[in-house]
C-alpha cells in the first residue's frame, strides 16, 4: 500500500466539460471523478469514464462511505467500489472523514464528527476494514466544518496524524478546507499543515468558497481565492509534489479558464520545488 503521489495536476471530472476533453486532449494531467456517478451497471456515464480513461490516468473520489458513522459499513457499496476499481485502475481512491446519515438514511451532507479518543479508534478500525474489501489503501479527506464539538478531546490535525498511524490510511488535504474551517473556529490554518506526517498525505484539493462575513462556507463554485494560494504554496514546501486538483461543482467557467487556474497551481509547485533548492 505506497503513498501515490505521481498523478500531476488534475480537474474534477464533470459532464458538462465532456466536449472539451474527448479527443482534444487538453493540458490535465489526471481527473478525479466521483465515485458514486458510476456506480451503475452500465449505459453513458461509464462509456464516457472509459472513453477518458484511455487517454488519461483517474482518482475516484466518494462521497457517501460514511466512514465516521455508527451505521455498520455498507458492504454492498465497498465491493461495488472494489469492482469499479478494479475495472478502471484508479491511482488512488478516496472519501471524506465524516458521516453522512443514519438509520438507513443518506442526509447528502458531509457531517463532522467529535476528536475524541472513542471516535479515533472508531474510525481507525472502520477505514481498516473497508481497505479489506477494497484491497487499496483509502485516502481519507479532511471536510469543512460550520460547528464543533464540545466533547473532542483533541484538535482535528492531531485526529488525522494519529489516523493514518492507526490504520494506514493515507491523508487527502482540502487546502480549501483547512482554510474555511481555520475562519470558522478560529484556528491556525498553518498550525494544521505543520502538524500533518509528510508521508502520509496523498493528494491536495484546491476549490473555491463563499464569504459571508462572519462564517465561510466551501461551496466549489468560484475560483480558487489568495488566502488559499498562499496556503496551497505552503503546503507544496512542506510536502513536496503531492498530486494536486481543482474542484469545480457550480457556476462553470469556461474550460480553459479551469485550465488556466491549474496552471496558475503549477507555478506556485514550481516555485515552491526552486525555494526547497535554493534552500
Amino acid at each position: 500500500m505506497g503513498n501515490d503521489t505521481a498523478l500531476g495536476f488534475g480537474l474534477g471530472l464533470r459532464p458538462v466539460y465532456y466536449g472539451d476533453i474527448i479527443g482534444k486532449t487538453p493540458d490535465v494531467d489526471w481527473f478525479e471523478v466521483i465515485s458514486e456517478n458510476f456506480l451503475v451497471p452500465g449505459g453513458r456515464p461509464l462509456s464516457m469514464l472509459e472513453r477518458i480513461r484511455r487517454d488519461y490516468p483517474i482518482a475516484l473520489h466518494g462521497v457517501s462511505m460514511s466512514i465516521a458513522s455508527v451505521t455498520p459499513l455498507d458492504l454492498d457499496y465497498l465491493r461495488d467500489l472494489r469492482h469499479l476499481a478494479d475495472r478502471f485502475e484508479p491511482a488512488l481512491v478516496s472519501d471524506h472523514l465524516c458521516w453522512t446519515g443514519v438509520h438507513g438514511v443518506n442526509l447528502h451532507d458531509l457531517l463532522p464528527i467529535p476528536y475524541t479518543k472513542e471516535a479515533l479508534a472508531h474510525v481507525a478500525e472502520r477505514i481498516a476494514r473497508a481497505q479489506d474489501v477494497l484491497k487499496r489503501r483509502l485516502v481519507i479527506e479532511n471536510i469543512s466544518s460550520y460547528t464543533s464539538s464540545s466533547l473532542s478531546e483533541m484538535d482535528e490535525w492531531t485526529f488525522l496524524a494519529e489516523l493514518t498511524q492507526r490504520s494506514g490510511c493515507a491523508l487527502l488535504l482540502d487546502i480549501n478546507n483547512i482554510y474555511v474551517s481555520s475562519f470558522n473556529h478560529g484556528f491556525c490554518a498553518e498550525t494544521f499543515l505543520d502538524a500533518i506526517p509528510v508521508d502520509s498525505v496523498a493528494q491536495f484539493h484546491l476549490a473555491g468558497h463563499a464569504d459571508h462575513g462572519a462564517h465561510k462556507i466551501d461551496t466549489h463554485d468560484s475560483p480558487v481565492c489568495e488566502e488559499v494560494w498562499s496556503l496551497f504554496a505552503r503546503a507544496r514546501r512542506r510536502f513536496g509534489d503531492v498530486s494536486t486538483m481543482i474542484e469545480r461543482d457550480d457556476n462553470f467557467p469556461l474550460f480553459s479558464e479551469l485550465v488556466a487556474e491549474l496552471d496558475h497551481a503549477r507555478a506556485i509547485a514550481a516555485d515552491a520545488r526552486e525555494l526547497e533548492i535554493a534552500q
